[in-house]
């Protein structure tokens, strides 16, 4: 039985003070592609050492910086579509895309650029990626025709892929475990809601006086800035490697084939919703029906492949035995009907006060500017109650408060004020994305084993991301066909009640949110403390944090959570004390580890590796 330390005082949170590699357990699945190797983490720990005060900082800014500059982006494109829309003319079948096709081709290559970051190197990736996205938020600023601009969206989904998928395992080499690498994780993680505020703001800023270009030559031009200081800054790899060695090990160690269906089945499926949107009709003609076929049929294709290459013991971008297990499918669910409802709601918002009540692209921002604060208050607040109410009670609660916003927006006529619907509108859109992916993530490492972590981690991120594309796809589909039913208004008018009609549409998402979240998770108790943790966290489980949670608490709770240390259910309040007994708890452990009959030793290594308190 596992050895747990028991403390006479008050359990607290834990932190990590000291760090002892040797006394690492090698407990990774041989020809896994997400295996870290004894020798991976010699050079780690030896990397972190000895790197300079001021390289550790400069690596924690570029990888933030990127981050910012890229949720920047997607501020000024949700703020300025109608002007960029109308000055580039966008086909009718496309109005959203450049808002959507970022997270499609996000989603489509996040696990297959995970998979190519461990043969290759994060530091090798990263650039790549920070250069992709640069280069292309520049090339954004030069088009001319719409369809440009959605192909150029695309490419810097792909490119922010490559970054998030190495960015928490360059802080990882470089920053020295404890506070640092903490304030380097909440960096990576808040730069992200802040980033989109500031692109709504300077980008409201910008579409009203010096165009919408402007935005993106600023920040492609931060892109490429930082992607220079990163060939300096960030870790190189200290193990030398042949070519043939590399193409041999992204030959057999990634799943191509699960990749390419994957990515066929979200982006045809897309495209398809993106051509009937204009035409109803157009579903009848040859084409349209080749695009649906195609794409139907890849998910079957794709569940049969991943079922071979599970059995045959080679790499599967999604093993099939995840979705047995309901609290997980539940939640990946759910976190993609919420994402699909968050990002939808922000962007027409934006289109109703430009669109419809004639604001200018500034006014509109500022107008968006509530959800973000409410955003940035539970991101601090999610940990008071997490483990004190069932999952299911709080997926449900918050899926309803956020249920209200498109509701009020629904119902809302142009001519009232601000604060009668539109304010608390604001108030109530980002709870149930911003406390579900908390949940979500406190369920994985809850149901999973620790080597299973890292790809369900990543599964669970790649819902959220296609739940962004696939909801925005459906609401342009809904609020283009309604609007076409009422030709004989003025344009606000037949705008406006496709607008209502997708607002509905939100409020029914998140009502099968609720429902669904209150069945699959009604097994789920609540995410308690108290108990030992038998794991420590690896770098992909942090990545799924940081790439879109919003919820600090959530990245800092793994982070914080050490091999057979308790983890208490609250910090007392003389801080000095506090991190006086933390210190004390973690050396008592590291001295008696090496007593300990280390769970991973036996057959059972799978089983002692779930993580009771979460």
């Amino acid at each position: 039985m596992a050895t747990q330390i028991q403390t006479q005082t008050e359990p607290v949170l834990l932190e990590p003070i000291v760090y002892y590699p040797e006394l690492e357990p090698n407990h990774s699945l041989p020809g896994s592609h997400h295996d870290i190797s004894e020798t991976s983490n010699a050079s780690n720990t030896s990397a972190v050492l000895t790197a300079s005060r001021l390289r550790k900082t400069l690596v924690t800014f570029q990888l933030s910086g990127i981050n910012f500059a890229y949720s920047a982006v997607n501020g000024l494109v949700v703020i300025g579509l109608p002007k960029m829309t109308e000055e580039l003319n966008l086909p009718e079948s496309l109005a959203f895309w450049p808002a959507s096709v970022s997270g499609l081709t996000t989603a489509s290559t996040l696990l297959l650029a995970g998979s190519v970051a461990d043969v290759l190197g994060p530091r090798s990736v990263d650039l790549v990626g920070c250069i992709t996205s640069g280069a292309f938020m520049l090339g954004c600023g030069f088009v001319n025709k719409g369809e440009d601009l959605v192909v150029l969206r695309a490419l810097q989904g792909l490119g922010i892929a490559l970054h998030l998928s190495s960015s928490v395992s360059l802080v990882t080499k470089i920053v020295p475990r404890g506070r640092a690498r903490n304030i380097s994780f909440a960096c990576l993680g808040l730069s992200q809601p802040l980033g989109f505020s500031f692109g709504l703001v300077v980008g409201g800023t910008l579409v009203d006086t010096l165009g919408w270009r402007a935005g993106w030559y600023l920040y492609g031009s931060i892109t490429l800035l930082l992607a220079a200081i990163g060939f300096w800054s960030l870790p190189k790899s200290t193990e030398s490697r042949s070519m043939n060695s590399l193409i041999g090990d992204l030959r057999t160690k990634v799943d191509w084939v699960g990749a390419l269906l994957a990515s066929a089945f979200m982006a045809m499926l897309s495209y398809f919703l993106a051509i009937i949107s204009t035409d109803i009709y157009r579903i009848k003609e040859a084409g349209t029906i080749v695009f649906l076929c195609l794409g139907v049929s890849a998910l079957p294709l794709f569940i049969g492949w991943v079922h071979r290459q599970v059995l045959r013991g080679k790499p599967a971008l999604i093993p099939n035995s995840f979705w047995r297990i309901p609290s997980f499918s539940s939640i990946c669910v759910t976190i993609a009907l919420s994402f699909a409802v968050l990002n939808a709601l922000e962007l027409f918002a934006s289109l109703f006060f430009q669109e419809i009540q004639h604001l200018s692209a500034l006014q509109a921002a500022v107008r968006i500017l509530p959800s973000l604060v409410v955003g940035t208050i539970l991101n601090f607040t999610t940990g008071l109650f997490v483990h004190k109410v069932p999952a299911n009670w709080i997926v449900v609660s918050t899926a309803l408060l956020t249920a209200g916003a498109p509701l009020l927006m629904a119902v809302i006529k142009p001519q009232w004020p601000y604060w009668a619907n539109a304010f608390v509108a604001q108030l109530l859109m980002p709870i149930s994305c911003d406390v579900l992916f908390t949940v979500g993530l406190i369920i994985i490492t809850d149901v999973f084993p620790e080597n299973k972590q890292a790809v369900a981690g990543a599964v669970f991120n790649t819902a959220s991301q296609f739940g962004q594309a696939f909801g925005l796809a459906i609401m342009q589909v809904v609020s283009t066909l309604v609007a076409k039913d009422y030709d004989g208004m003025s344009r606000a008018g037949a705008l406006m009640q496709g607008y209502r009609a997708s607002f509905w549409a939100m409020f029914a998402f998140m009502l099968a949110c609720a429902v669904l979240g209150g069945i699959g998770l009604r097994k789920t108790g609540k995410q308690a403390w108290g108990e030992a943790v038998l794991t420590q966290c690896g770098p992909y489980i942090f990545y799924v944090q940081l790439s879109r949670c919003r919820s600090l608490y959530g990245i800092m709770l793994l982070s914080k959570a050490r091999k057979r240390d308790f983890v208490g259910n609250r910090v007392p309040d003389n801080m000095v004390a506090a991190e006086k007994r933390l210190e004390q708890l973690s050396e008592r452990t590291i001295r008696e580890a090496e007593s300990w009959d280390w769970p991973w030793t036996g057959d059972n290594s799978d089983e002692a590796y779930r993580l009771g308190p979460f």
